[in-house]
């Protein structure tokens, strides 16, 4: 039951690096574009959140495959892609997850494991 999701999220540019942060969001929009074309991810959804006094802010919600997004992880350009980004964003991290029929096989998981009453 691998990971079938990557979520990719930060709070905010850092004071002085926002025009970096602008561009390498369009930088990192073509290359997840390219992923798409190229097989190697299902979609990606860019999110904008509204201001809410929250440490998170926005985030990519990436689709595909549990071994090609393992691939997709592993690669120069989304280590690359992951490490500019500590450079220029607060509390940027990507951590992977769960969508569809995937959810209720892992509640299925987590309540078989519930000790009974």
């Amino acid at each position: 039951m691998s990971a079938n999701a990557i979520f990719f999220g930060w709070n905010r540019s850092l004071p002085g690096r926002e025009r970096l942060s602008a561009e390498h969001f369009q930088e990192f929009v073509q290359y997840l574009a390219g992923l798409q074309q190229g097989g190697s991810i299902t979609s990606f959804e860019p999110v904008f959140l509204e201001p809410h006094g929250g440490d998170l802010n926005g985030f990519f919600l990436i689709r595909g495959e549990p071994a090609k997004l393992d691939a997709v992880l592993a690669s120069d350009e989304w280590v690359t892609h992951m490490t500019r980004a500590m450079l220029h964003l607060e509390g940027s991290g990507a951590v992977r997850g769960l969508m569809g029929d995937l959810v209720q096989q892992r509640m299925a998981l987590w309540t078989g494991l519930l000790p009974s009453s």
